[in-house]
């Protein structure tokens, strides 16, 4: 806000200055003050849901014209109806090619390793995208994989290049989603890619052991078990749907196409519960129950809380939706994996569907751990290397529940400060739990602009 100070030029030329960012400058002594700015609502994967929309319940409106960015590939008719024939219901298909193409990569590197054991497993997933005869459709793969012939998969979203050394995607989409009356409309959703082809691994895995054909390898574990570690419960319960059916999706293919080593896949429920002490005592009962892979965990904070164990337990590690960025470089042996790309990607593309806008003031607002608080990192970063200065941002930060029967999100701290800002635009980084920061800043009166 302008001070009452100066001349009248001074302060209609601060005025013009401040151009939109400000409506209603006073220009004379006694004149009506300065109302605030409406406000722009942006959002990231967490949230651009439509799950998200049923979480909001009856203030619906407050998200319409609320939009943001989410890892999305462009989804084929044929794969958005083989997912309706796991779930009628889905509405959503957020993550659910990324956790499609976890299952289905963790089966083709057992097969070509000959092998059920983590550590055999492991050494052939970065291989299984890279350098070999490509293809795109489950059965075709295993076949060749059975044949001892290395392969090159292209499935739902690795589609433009493989895995980096590190196991995570060398290049990504992402899609700008848009709210409109309570739910998000399709028609304005708008792709961009991402990342760089070069930086897949160019390392040749090590020969696995040749299966013989319709024959079980007991000795090396067969049949193949994956252990689930996805939100049934928690904050991320809003995004189990979509993941649950790439789950179901990719086994049906698996074993309609035979299986892996000549039996059928075995799928180990577990939820992760949005918590790390929920995915610990997961983790301990896959550990028991001899499971090689775990898919999940969702929330990068808990990959990051359980990783340790499942490192020390010898296991793979394969999240479909972890986006941290600090887990490209976090010690695991080797073990941990994903097909969700790293958010110093979805930093790039959030920081540009902001600036579209021309906004004066932005607020971050995440939620504090370690995918809230690395994707505001590098928003910042980005909005930064666009010139928006440290005086045009402002963050904050809140703390999630700790687990469902924790009190809720109380932000209406937060709400004033973005209020007394004078903020135009605001991106909310946060799983379901983000619904009341949203209505926070509607309580405080801070005007949402639709």
């Amino acid at each position: 806000m302008l001070g009452s100070r100066g001349s009248r030029g001074a302060a209609l030329a601060a005025c013009a200055a401040l151009m939109l960012g400000i409506t209603g400058c006073g220009t004379e002594k006694g004149a009506e003050p300065a109302q605030a700015p409406q406000v722009r609502l942006y959002g990231t994967d967490g949230n651009m849901q439509n799950s998200f929309a049923a979480e909001i319940k009856d203030r619906v409106d407050l998200i319409d014209g609320m939009k943001g960015t989410t890892p999305l590939t462009p989804l084929s008719e044929d794969f958005k109806n083989r997912i309706r024939s796991v779930d009628p219901k889905i509405n959503d298909y957020l993550y659910a090619g990324e956790t499609y193409d976890a299952v289905v990569i963790s089966a083709l590197a057992a097969q070509l390793a000959g092998s059920t054991r983590p550590a055999d497993i492991a050494a052939q997933i970065n291989g299984v995208s890279n350098q070999g005869r490509r293809c795109d459709r489950v059965a075709t793969c295993l076949q060749l994989a059975r044949s001892g012939m290395d392969i090159e998969y292209r499935g739902v979203t690795l589609t433009r290049a493989g895995f980096t050394d590190v196991g995570e995607p060398a290049t990504a989409s992402y899609a700008t989603l848009h709210f409109d009356n309570g739910k998000l409309n399709d028609a304005k959703t708008e792709f961009v890619g991402a990342g760089d082809e070069s930086a897949a691994s160019t390392k040749t895995p090590p020969k696995g052991k040749k299966a013989r054909p319709g024959k079980s390898d007991r000795s090396d574990g067969s049949p193949l078990k994956l252990g689930g570690l996805l939100p049934k419960t928690g904050d991320l319960a809003l995004a189990y749907p979509p993941l649950a059916a790439g789950v179901a999706l990719a086994l049906r293919e698996i074993n309609g196409a035979g299986g892996v080593l000549g039996e059928p896949v075995v799928w180990i429920d577990g939820d992760d519960g949005t918590s790390p002490q929920v995915a610990k005592a997961t983790v301990a009962r896959h550990v028991a129950g001899g499971v090689p892979v775990i898919i999940g965990a969702a929330a990068s904070g808990v990959s990051r809380a359980v990783l340790p164990d499942v490192v020390n337990a010898g296991l793979v590690l394969f999240s479909p939706s972890s986006t941290d960025g600090g887990l490209s470089t976090v010690e695991d042996k080797g073990m941990f994996f994903r097909t969700a790309p790293p958010d110093n990607l979805q930093g790039r593309a959030l920081a540009d569907v902001i600036l579209r806008d021309g906004p004066h003031k932005i607020v971050l607002v995440a939620r504090k751990d370690s995918y809230g608080e690395g994707l505001q990192a590098n928003v910042r970063g980005e909005l930064e290397r666009a010139g928006i200065g440290a005086d045009r941002v402002k963050l904050l930060t809140y703390e999630p529940p700790a687990d469902a029967t924790a009190p809720k999100v109380d932000f209406s701290t937060g709400a004033q400060e973005i209020k007394a800002y004078g903020a135009d635009a605001v991106l909310i980084i946060g799983f379901g739990e983000s619904v009341q920061v949203i209505t926070a800043l509607a309580d405080a009166g801070v005007q949402i602009r639709h």
